[in-house]
């Protein structure tokens, strides 16, 4: 049969449930789908109007109207921009007293027990040379621990020190999500009680080709992408997550990704400013390495604020300098958010709803002949939803800033920049400065790396210190040391 000439008839099927689908994927003009309906096993059939019945086609087809159909060519042009106000890098005595104030008050919050996690880890390890979950790769210099390790390590010991729990929330992807519950499993929730962790799958969107039609990844089935790390804020409440936290009296979340080597998890100088600003959602923010650093910064945007993409901004923007030399946009985005519930609530339950960005990409998939194609050329769009869109929306946000070399060594990359060689140096060297505040002598090479190889256990510290109050201070490094 030839896409544009079936019709409802040739498509037969089971019962009004099935006929109603059917009939709405025609209005919508996206019949092609059905194209092998007669070659399909029953089976097959009915994975693909499963399929269908998740699809929202007022939404695909208001994406199309507006990102294929519509001239999007050309973004609106900005009217300002400016550099927000942020809480410093404490320097001066005002500003660490300010800091510990604000560290009590995070200190309490957590010791409440009003404090969760969330973990965005829905990604495969593809560009790192592997098919499985990120979080399960592993990373830590000496002992090997899984990324998921460390990150459930950490949460473990502050769960000790705040003698509290702090629920652990993990969003997934249909493409891991069965993988990543089976590494927990298989690992025994690396010593956290099982009921404190949950899992939880990101949405998905269809993947449509450049002119506007759904694209088939068999003939039973469409390709679908998910639906970006703003889709975090729809899943939780979808998923009835927004309804587990408030059982538990969970007031804030701590938000951040899971190739992220170096977060610190619910650090409570950021809960304490937070809280005591009446804030509903508050990013950590750090210094761009350079002016041409691929990173999204965090700015006021026409009144409110907002994180600006790379590709957004002018050449004469990003080398905007400040009387003292400074860059002026210099504030990347690490993906570190703390929002809370009831603001959450009120994006789901409120008529804000974040925007669709469309990115053009290579995606295989079958062509009319149903066999698998790889393009060389761009012929798909894919929509996603940024978490930062909802940044205009709090009302009121601290931004704090934090040193890089502490809290921000994302995985990326196979090698160079960003891979799991960079992140293992950058514990290592954060551990080397932990070490060499205590007054043990560290070596560092041309660059300032660490000549040597160092693991400390977030079991055994989480901080500097927490290292101070537990080492041995007569301790010498001869080249590897490791404190579990």
């Amino acid at each position: 049969m030839i896409a544009d000439k079936l019709k409802h008839s040739e498509i037969k099927t089971e019962n009004d449930s099935d006929k109603l689908i059917v009939e709405k994927v025609f209005s919508h003009k996206q019949e092609h789908v059905f194209r092998w309906w007669n070659d399909l096993t029953i089976n097959e059939q009915e994975n693909l109007l499963d399929q269908l019945r998740l699809i929202d086609f007022t939404l695909l087809q208001d994406l199309i109207e507006k990102h294929i159909e519509g001239d999007n060519l050309t973004s609106p042009e900005t009217t300002t921009l400016e550099p927000p106000d942020i809480i410093p890098i404490p320097q001066n005595d005002s500003q660490k007293t300010r800091s510990d104030e604000a560290r009590k008050i995070g200190d309490n919050a957590i010791g409440t027990g009003t404090v969760a996690v969330v973990t965005v880890a829905g990604g495969l390890g593809t560009r790192l040379g592997a098919n499985r979950p990120k979080g399960t790769l592993t990373i830590s210099p000496i002992m090997g621990k899984s990324v998921f390790q460390l990150h459930a390590e950490k949460i473990k010991a502050m769960m000790k020190k705040y003698d509290t729990v702090i629920p652990w929330y993990i969003m997934t992807s249909l493409n891991n999500d069965e993988m990543t519950q089976n590494f927990f499993e298989e690992n025994l929730f690396f010593g956290l009680d099982s009921d404190n962790v949950s899992f939880f799958t990101q949405g998905v969107l269809p993947v449509i080709d450049l002119q506007g039609k759904l694209l088939m990844d068999s003939k039973s089935s469409i390709v679908t992408s998910p639906n970006g790390h703003g889709g975090t804020l729809l899943a939780l409440k979808e998923r009835g997550i927004l309804s587990n936290m408030n059982e538990r009296g969970i007031k804030h979340i701590f938000y951040h990704q899971v190739d992220n080597i170096l977060i610190k998890i619910a650090d409570p100088a950021y809960l304490g400013y937070h809280i005591s600003a009446g804030a509903k959602m508050s990013p950590k923010v750090v210094q761009k390495t350079d002016p041409e650093e691929k990173v999204g910064i965090v700015g006021i945007r026409d009144g409110h604020l907002d994180t600006i993409e790379y590709s957004e901004l002018s050449k004469e923007e990003r080398h905007a300098i400040n009387p003292d030399g400074s860059l002026k946009f210099r504030m990347g985005n690490p993906a570190i958010y703390l929002l809370d519930v009831d603001f959450v609530e009120n994006i789901n339950e409120s008529h804000f709803t974040l925007p669709y960005h469309k990115a053009v990409k290579k995606v295989p998939c079958i062509d009319e002949n149903g066999c698998k194609i790889k393009p060389s050329e761009n012929n798909a769009a894919k929509f996603e939803m940024f978490i930062f869109d909802a940044l205009k929306h709090a009302g009121k946000s601290i931004i704090m800033e934090v040193v890089r070399e502490d809290e921000f060594s994302p995985v990326k990359n196979a090698e160079g920049k960003d891979s799991p060689d960079t992140a293992k140096q950058s514990m290592i060297n954060m551990f080397g400065k932990w070490l060499k505040g205590v007054g043990v002598e560290i070596p560092k090479d041309e660059v300032g790396n660490v000549k040597g190889t160092i693991e400390i256990s977030p079991l055994y510290a989480l901080d500097a210190e927490e290292l101070k109050e537990k080492i041995d201070q007569k301790i010498v490094f001869t080249g590897e040391l490791n404190l579990q």
